[in-house]
């Protein structure tokens, strides 16, 4: 799950080549395989393209949209990826060769599907940074949006700020979380431990990038070579239509750019949910995310065990 799919997708080339180790399939739930596609640094485009589809979905839920797109998420969604990687991309290519009556035409168009006014993205200039629509979406209404899941919302000091103080998602959801954990390994387990239990921290055997100095951290092409090596080895994708973190657009840019044989193209598979990055806190969702790994794993052990 989230950085951790980083891990498995490494992972899965690693155990190949050093231990010979085959692995029948992967479950990455809300993935970031390629870093570039969730980075938002001056000169680098792609992921304002990336989650333009995630804003739309989340002004669709907090009923931003005109009247003729608030009425079917599917649709709406469809038109923002189109707008994405068709005139929105070509806008943000032409950069400020873009002439002034079509810069125009964009605003609107990206007014539209995010539910934002066009002079506040004219004064982007046309790019929606993740911190500033977490802020700007419902700044009239005096709240912020969660950015693991922005269905959740909040409430800062300072309504007239540029970034919000706090991910709402996280502080709903954290308390329930640890305390969960905590319980279940004292009093299912047994294990007792004055040691804290870290949720989010870096502290914990953090990150060595060093691989990845002046690049961005990309471990896709390390699942294509352990895919492609190991022709049985199915991959399931679980994305979330309000999550911030891990763009489901960007997800499937990622997939669609791995470069596999058509051949092996049918090994991967996924599922959109109608929550967040932690799409399991939604009823209906975990129900459903539960019969899809389900399903996967039964398909994908029983038709291709690892050789």
């Amino acid at each position: 799950e989230s950085y951790g799919t980083t891990r498995a997708a490494g992972l899965s080339g690693y155990l190949q080549q050093r231990y010979g180790m085959y692995l029948n399939g992967i479950v990455l739930i809300s993935s970031i395989l390629n870093f570039e596609t969730a980075k938002f640094d001056t000169g680098n485009d792609l992921p304002y393209i990336l989650y333009l589809p995630t804003y739309t979905a989340i002004a669709w839920y907090h009923k931003k949209l005109p009247a003729d797109l608030q009425g079917d998420l599917q649709k709406a969604i469809g038109e923002s990826r189109k707008l994405a990687v068709g005139e929105y991309a070509d806008a943000l290519m032409a950069g400020d060769a873009l002439p002034a009556p079509r810069r125009s035409e964009i605003t609107q168009k990206l007014a539209r599907l995010t539910g934002l006014s066009p002079d506040y993205i004219d004064r982007t200039n046309l790019r929606i940074e993740i911190q500033r629509f977490t802020k700007e979406l419902l700044r009239s209404e005096r709240r912020t949006i969660g950015r693991i899941d922005a269905r959740f919302t909040g409430i800062d000091r300072d309504a007239a700020g540029e970034h919000p103080e706090f991910d709402p998602s996280i502080a709903a959801i954290i308390g329930p979380y640890s305390g969960m954990l905590n319980d279940y390994v004292r009093n299912d387990l047994k294990f007792d431990s004055d040691l804290p239990y870290e949720v989010l921290t870096s502290r914990v055997r953090p990150w060595n990038y060093a691989p990845y100095e002046n690049r961005y951290v990309d471990v896709a092409e390390t699942l294509r070579g352990a895919m492609t090596q190991n022709p049985f080895l199915h991959v399931f994708v679980a994305k979330g239509y309000y999550d911030l973190a891990t763009p489901f657009f960007a997800a499937d840019y990622t997939f669609d750019h791995l470069g596999l044989d058509p051949t092996l193209r049918g090994h991967l598979s996924g599922a959109y949910y109608e929550a967040g990055h932690m799409m399991y806190v939604h009823p209906p969702s975990l129900a459903k995310l539960k019969a899809d790994i389900a399903q996967f794993i039964k398909s994908s052990a029983a038709a291709n065990p690892a050789k």
